[in-house]
């Protein structure tokens, strides 16, 4: 079907609605424009159809000339229409060129969900994904109390560099980062983790999943293998799995990795461990452990990957020192982020490399992602230059030793010690261990609807054979005095599971 008057067309368009009541809709012109433009992507215009001229296509709709003018002009400026020097305005061709019919054996898609046009890579991930819908709340693992962050220190700080209005901080940043707040890392680091480092070997990276990204980009190759700990931190087997690295699943014990005879003998290209705070169970790595590993890594060329993801909070004793404070042959690189000591949605993480990568990783994370959040690093790095963030990580700790020990209080009067925790000496989390009989799934299926975060331990494995049943509570984001009431509710739930 073709038009054969384009004011009856229009008329008839605007008599349905097009022409907007005051104050509301799109504006006449912009209503003209766009059912020209649908007549001819519906090809209800055909291509070389003359348009009355603007004039005579305003008298007839009885409107300005410049509402008709604008829509042509916006027309012509879109390549809908075209203008005829001393002719007039025509709908210009815009059949598409035509596509030599090839014959694939290509099944026909199924899928309505669109799963079945991922690659490979990407079905696994989204098949493996661990990320949550819900972020906050008891017992969310993994987030600090935003609530009690120092907003109006962070404010004024934020004001400050407004009023200097320095271009550098609004446009893409140096490769590496902020230099000011690689050098106050740099320096936390060498106290703190006993990191032994400079800041040009700090790389400013958004969190512990772009510094990963970025390294096995930079130092591995398709098909390389990662050993990673058996359970292990979700997003860890996901960037690797998502860059073609396969993951190896490396069991813990209370000493941390454990490596056996067949490990050994087949060198991965990357360690991924948690030496200091294993995710998710916490033990720490022994020394014998750590030694092992470092020799290791030094013989057979191996690059270590060490995720220092919340060593700050450490309950009754000091942190512990870093593996890479220890590493004498550059094979370890170190990543941190400010997510757990600040606030997530400040993206702001960091990777300590070797001296001889540190152009080359500078460079990498620029090339690729381009310098970001310079102006909130510029922020960062005065909060930690003026004192503000280590004497934000020391209230912190004192608040989230208080609710771990009120969380393991409300544990001890549901369960005894027919429960097993691990992890309670660090971190913003702790294990809570079930009979194997216990679907960990179902009862954290049954939490989230009671609005209660429990996520399922056996998720974080890797070996199914060596698959456990338990629960990852975080307390750090629970008030104090919704503690004891929020886990007797989970407690209710686990009971009723419990075989």
């Amino acid at each position: 079907m073709r038009i054969a008057s384009l004011t009856d067309f229009l008329l008839m368009r605007i008599e349905r609605g097009a022409r907007p009541a005051k104050g509301a809709g799109a504006p006449l012109n912009r209503q003209i424009y766009q059912a020209i433009r649908e007549a001819i992507l519906s090809q209800l215009l055909p291509s070389g159809w003359q348009l009355p001229s603007s004039r005579d296509l305003a008298r007839e709709l009885a409107i300005s000339r410049n509402t008709v003018t604008y829509a042509y002009e916006q027309l012509i400026a879109e390549g809908y229409l075209e203008t005829r020097a001393g002719s007039g305005t025509f709908i210009a061709d815009t059949t598409p060129d035509q596509i030599p019919e090839i014959r694939l054996n290509t099944p026909p898609l199924t899928d309505p969900s669109g799963q079945s046009e991922l690659s490979a890579h990407g079905a696994l991930l989204i098949q493996q994904a661990g990320v949550s819908d819900l972020q906050w709340g008891p017992f969310m693992p993994g987030v600090p109390d935003v609530t009690l962050f120092p907003n109006k220190i962070w404010s004024r700080l934020q004001n400050k560099h407004w009023r200097r209005s320095r271009a550098e901080l609004l446009t893409y940043g140096d490769a590496g980062g902020y230099l000011p707040l690689r050098e106050a890392v740099a320096e936390y680091l060498r106290i703190a983790r006993s990191v032994n480092c400079t800041a040009n070997q700090v790389i400013i990276t958004t969190g512990i999943h772009q510094s990963l990204d970025i390294v096995v980009k930079l130092l591995g190759e398709h098909g390389d293998s990662a050993w990673v700990e058996d359970p292990c931190y979700w997003g860890t087997r996901s960037v690797l799995n998502s860059l073609g690295i396969k993951p190896v699943a490396i069991p813990v014990d209370a000493e941390g990795m454990r490596m056996r005879l067949a490990n050994l003998r087949q060198p991965p290209r990357f360690i991924c461990a948690t030496p200091s705070h294993q995710y998710p169970l916490g033990m720490v790595m022994s020394l014998s452990r750590r030694r092992m590993l470092l020799e290791y890594a030094a013989t057979r060329k191996v690059w270590i990957i060490e995720d220092d993801y919340d060593s700050e909070f450490r309950y009754g004793s000091r942190p512990l020192a870093s593996l890479q404070g220890m590493d004498t042959d550059d094979r370890v690189l170190y990543m941190g982020t400010f997510s757990k000591t600040m606030f997530p949605s400040l993206r702001i993480g960091f990777m300590v490399v070797p001296e001889t990568l540190a152009t080359a990783f500078a460079i990498g994370v620029s090339e690729l992602y381009r310098g970001s959040q310079v102006f909130m690093q510029a922020v960062m790095a005065d909060f930690m230059t003026e004192g503000h963030f280590a004497s934000h990580i020391r209230r912190m700790r004192v608040l989230y030793a208080e609710r771990l020990h009120l969380l393991q209080a409300a544990i001890e009067r549901h369960f005894g010690d027919r429960i097993t925790l691990t992890g309670g000496e660090a971190g913003l989390h702790l294990a809570l261990g079930l009979p194997e009989q216990c679907d960990d799934l179902a009862i954290s299926r049954a939490a989230r609807a009671e609005g209660i975060v429990a996520r399922p331990l056996s998720r974080y494995f890797m070996n199914a054979g060596a698959r456990h049943q338990g629960l990852l509570l975080g307390y750090a984001c629970v008030p104090n005095e919704q503690i004891a009431p929020s886990f007797d509710k989970l407690a209710a739930i686990i009971k009723t599971h419990w075989k």
